[in-house]
């Protein structure tokens, strides 16, 4: 157990008041703190204990790690945004500034996940780590670039199969070489299944539009978009709803088999439950502000870096917003918890694909920003093909270093891709604008 004081466990006076303590505090949290001289009456007893815990939380969220020191990368943005007008300083230092509060996120929830049993843990490391992503699209969408949005939530999904999952099969594959890592394969099995009816909804609205199939040109891919949203939220509902009535079952028959077992996560909790749920307030908070700043310079900073937005869209933003799965992936697969890495990297993606991007198209129904499904078939293919790489290597349910490093290369590969692929919406966009056919430039009036 983290931080005993052996002679503070010796002393019955102290040993009842920490008995005394709120049942959702954890153990490591309550012993670790020094507790306030009794001087002072009551009230002064109950300000000074108040206060040295929240220095004691403050201290262990902002100053326990190094990545911490981009935490002012943030504030530098919103100043440049102010006083220039250079949107390639100001996206660079609003990414910056994202990392450290995304990471802090996943730290928040993962404390939170100590509390939780593996699969109720994993869902909600995915669903907080989704947090950025979602901030991310919704400002975006309120300024109109439903192309950032798509893409965006693509290259989340892609990062999270390929990245993400990759180094953390990798990492886990490499600490551990002496034994092969085994999962749950049922639990993986149905996250693929719900991948591959993601992409069947993706696919559908994209060949309607290529094959000029439509009954109402212009009308029925975003009606059939909206429809297949709603039928991916309600089977994401249920399955999550499935997921949480199997998962109780297992949990009350490993209770009656070990009875230390539900004390296990609590002992490596660094602050409390409730301390973790008001950190995962504040930090998505800050990142909604930051995010505001970082959704309007992408195209200032497509053009002052000479980089494509499918670019920055499918590959910088994503990494920035995974910042928090990737590294709770990678500690929990070195640790030997290969379920919860699985549930954090493909729970993530199954989140994504199913509850995110849905969410998006009827939020946009309901503020007048026609978001669809019609991916272009560049990406609907690069998703397709990336949710048969990931099935086939995850379907023996056995990992090594080798397999995660398949998925980088991957990875890789679609990075490439995506840097000297051409947007054709960008291109249709162009054409509509300025009216080119047989490459004679007729300006439109």
């Amino acid at each position: 157990m983290l931080g005993f004081n052996p002679p503070l466990m010796k002393s019955s006076s102290v040993k009842s008041m920490i008995e005394l303590q709120d049942d959702s505090r954890a153990i490591p949290v309550a012993t670790t703190r020094n507790l306030p001289s009794l001087k002072g009456g009551p009230e002064l007893f109950g300000t000074n204990s108040a206060w040295s815990i929240m220095k004691a939380s403050i201290k262990t969220a902002f100053f326990s790690d190094k990545i911490n020191l981009l935490l002012p990368c943030g504030p530098l943005a919103m100043l440049v945004d102010q006083l220039t007008h250079r949107q390639g300083w100001v996206f660079m230092l609003s990414l910056l500034g994202i990392i450290p509060l995304a990471e802090r996120l996943g730290w928040a929830t993962e404390q939170l996940v100590y509390y939780t049993v593996p699969t109720v843990g994993g869902l909600l490391n995915a669903t907080f780590g989704n947090a950025t992503e979602l901030i991310i699209s919704l400002f975006a969408m309120k300024q109109g670039m439903l192309r950032l949005v798509q893409q965006s939530l693509l290259g989340s999904i892609l990062s999270n199969m390929l990245l993400v999952l990759g180094c953390a099969l990798f990492g886990g594959g490499i600490t551990h070489l002496n034994k092969e890592q085994m999962f749950n394969k049922s639990n993986v099995g149905m996250s693929v299944g719900l991948l591959l009816m993601a992409v069947m909804a993706l696919i559908f609205p994209t060949v309607l539009r290529v094959t000029n199939t439509e009954l109402q040109i212009g009308t029925s891919v975003l009606a059939l978009s909206r429809f297949c949203s709603c039928i991916m939220l309600v089977a994401y509902v249920v399955y999550i709803f499935f997921l949480l009535t199997n998962q109780k079952q297992d949990y009350a028959s490993l209770k009656e088999d070990s009875p230390t077992a539900s004390s296990d996560n609590e002992e490596s909790a660094d602050i409390t439950k409730w301390e973790s749920i008001i950190w995962l307030g504040v930090l998505t908070l800050f990142i909604s502000i930051l995010s505001d700043y970082l959704v309007n310079a992408i195209e200032g900073a497509s053009v002052a870096m000479d980089v494509p937005v499918a670019f920055i869209s499918v590959i910088l933003l994503p990494i920035v917003g995974n910042a928090a799965e990737h590294a709770s992936a990678i500690m929990f697969a070195v640790k030997d918890k290969l379920d919860i890495s699985l549930g954090v990297a493909i729970g993530s993606s199954t989140q994504i694909s199913m509850f995110v991007m849905p969410i998006c198209v009827v939020v946009g129904w309901m503020i007048e920003r026609p978001l669809d499904l019609d991916f272009e078939p560049f990406e609907t293919a690069t998703l397709f093909m990336t949710v048969l790489v990931v099935a086939f290597i995850l379907q023996e349910g056995t990992s090594n270093y080798f397999k995660g490093l398949m998925l980088l290369f991957c990875y890789m590969i679609v990075a490439a891709s995506f840097y000297v692929h051409v947007d054709p919406a960008s291109i249709r966009e162009f054409l509509r604008t300025y009216r080119i056919y047989y490459h004679k430039f007729v300006p439109f009036y």
